[in-house]
């Protein structure tokens, strides 16, 4: 099972937040959260979070300070894992192609350039 699989929408919510950070206050969390619910249930999220291993915390002063136990790149893994399987039907040349769709971000000749040599590398390793 990844990192993120059978989480709640808002722990995916707090442990994304946790990541882009590195680490935050449950005040910081919720502060950062749409639609935030109150503080106790952001602190009971980042209790079950902890339960589950995806945050640990710590004092700093007299409050807790939450981090995550995944790195950034496996962070990143696993969301491109999960947004290939729930909007990309497992495809990852639809996900590629929504890339390259995208109208509001404009890939430069050298971006399409690395693309392209990822894409060899992965043929020649047979990926």
């Amino acid at each position: 099972m990844s990192a993120v699989e059978g989480l709640s929408r808002r722990e995916r919510q707090i442990l994304e937040i946790l990541i882009e950070r590195g680490k935050a206050s449950a005040s910081e969390v919720r502060a950062a959260m749409p639609d935030a619910p109150s503080y106790s249930a952001v602190r009971t999220l980042l209790r079950v979070l902890e339960d589950k291993g995806h945050v640990k915390h710590h004092a700093e002063g007299l409050r807790y300070v939450y981090l995550p136990t995944i790195g950034r790149e496996r962070a990143k893994r696993t969301a491109v894992k999960h947004l290939l399987k729930t909007y990309f039907n497992g495809s990852p040349e639809e996900i590629v192609a929504a890339l390259l769709d995208v109208s509001s971000t404009r890939l430069t000749n050298e971006e399409l350039d690395r693309m392209a040599q990822m894409i060899e590398e992965a043929k020649r390793e047979g990926k």
